[in-house]
Formats: structure tokens, sequence, C-alpha cells
């Protein structure tokens, strides 16, 4: 299993948010970049970076700062955060982005994605958000009829090969990943999932670990690593199996 540290980017800081809200963020670093470098240097093998600005305002705000990222690091960078358009996700390959995250647009533009899939691939993620089973887009701030399996089976059948799933309660609260909803939808969807939301300790590395036989591939951690709970060498053991 993939331990991936998350890059969150608000006015191009490094910053943490609970349950998406802007009234509850912790500023962790001012330099993204260097956090970055850091973050390779301590082993982890792949990085996620959210332009959080983007996914609220619906189009990519810190593209300068993904820029300076990608160019710092030798290691793969996945990023997702106000993707709405063709042109949006070329400009992310173009820079060297190694994957692209898709939220709201699943929604909203759906024939998008199948297209994008169709030319990028692998490239390609859709980022599923839940809120007690229903799916949130826009930055978390609307709720849509569409249930998370759902979604996640319409992508399937557009050439969607793997979904990150995050449960919206849970993310920024160290509280635990839905553990249940995560594997049920790997189980379910046959799509191979990465975690986030709510990872915390050790222990639930553990228990994510033994969700990877369903199809949950890797784990994304923010708030543990920044807040010190969690040490990335540690975390990268158990999920290496050690």
């Amino acid at each position: 299993m993939l331990i991936i540290p998350a890059i969150d980017l608000r006015e191009g800081r490094c910053v943490r948010l609970v349950e998406g809200r802007l009234d509850r963020e912790t500023v962790y670093s001012d330099d993204p970049v260097a956090m970055a470098r850091s973050w390779q240097e301590q082993g982890a093998r792949w990085l996620h970076v959210v332009d959080l600005d983007g996914a609220f305002a619906g189009v990519p705000k810190n593209l300068e700062v993904i820029k300076k990222i990608v160019a710092a690091v030798d290691i793969p960078v996945q990023v997702g955060g106000g993707i709405r358009n063709v042109e949006a996700i070329e400009t992310l390959f173009n820079i060297g982005v190694t994957r692209v995250i898709l939220g709201t647009v699943a929604i909203q533009k759906p024939e998008l994605v199948k297209e994008v899939c169709s030319k990028f691939d692998e490239g390609i993620i859709v980022g599923i958000d839940g809120r007690n089973g229903k799916v949130a887009i826009e930055g978390w701030g609307v709720t849509v009829e569409k249930t998370t399996l759902e979604l996640a089976l319409e992508m399937k059948s557009f050439g969607v090969k793997r979904v990150l799933f995050t449960d919206i309660r849970r993310d920024g609260t160290l509280r635990g990943p839905n553990l249940e909803a995560t594997g049920e939808l790997a189980r379910r969807s046959g799509l191979k999932v990465i975690a986030s939301g709510g990872v915390s300790s050790l222990e639930d590395l553990r228990a994510l670990k033994k969700l990877e036989a369903d199809g949950v591939e890797s784990a994304i951690m923010g708030k543990a690593l920044y807040a010190g709970t969690v040490k990335l060498k540690d975390a990268l053991m158990i999920a290496e199996g050690e």
C-alpha cells in the first residue's frame, strides 16, 4: 500500500482544513515547495496536491506553486481542485503532473470525464467525496442526490480505473478513516481506491492495509503527519508490510 502525503494549497501556503471548512484552517508552512522536498526526503513515493482556492473558485488558482512543486521533486505528483475543463487538465499534464483528480465535473459534465479518460487513461482519477453516503461537490459546499457507489460505477463505465474516496465528516479530524465505507466502495465498484480523510494513527493504517485485497491501494495522509501524531517513516513501514 502506498502512503501519499498531502499538500493542501491556500493562497500559496500549505494548510489543513477541518471537514473542508475555511473557518477551520491551520497553516503548516509558508513554503509548500520545501514541504514537498521534505516529504520526498522522508521516503514518500507520491505526493497529493490540492488547490483549495481552485476547489472553491471552480478554476485552478495555485498553478505557479504546483509547477514549482513538480519541478522540485523527482517523485510523481497528483493534483486536484477546481479542474473542470480539458484546458485545465492539459495544462497540468504539460507542467509535469502525473495524475489529475476530477471531482465536481464528474457530476456536472460526466461526458468530459469519458472524453479525457480515452485520452489520458490512468492519468485521470475521479475524486468521490462522500457526506452520509451522498456525493458532495464544489469544494464540498453542495451535496447531490447521487450516492458514492452510483458515481463510482458510472465513472467505471467511462473508463476510470481509480477513484479517490474521502469521507468529508472525517477529513482533518484525526477521528480515523471510514473503513466500512471505503472497503465497501472498493469491493462493490471493483475500482482501485485511494483512501482519504481522518487517518490519524498507525492502527488506522494497519486497518486500511487489511482492505488492500478489496482494492484499497493507497492512503492519503495530511493532518496526522503535519501534527506529528504519525511519523512518515513509521507509516511507510506498515504500508510496505514491514
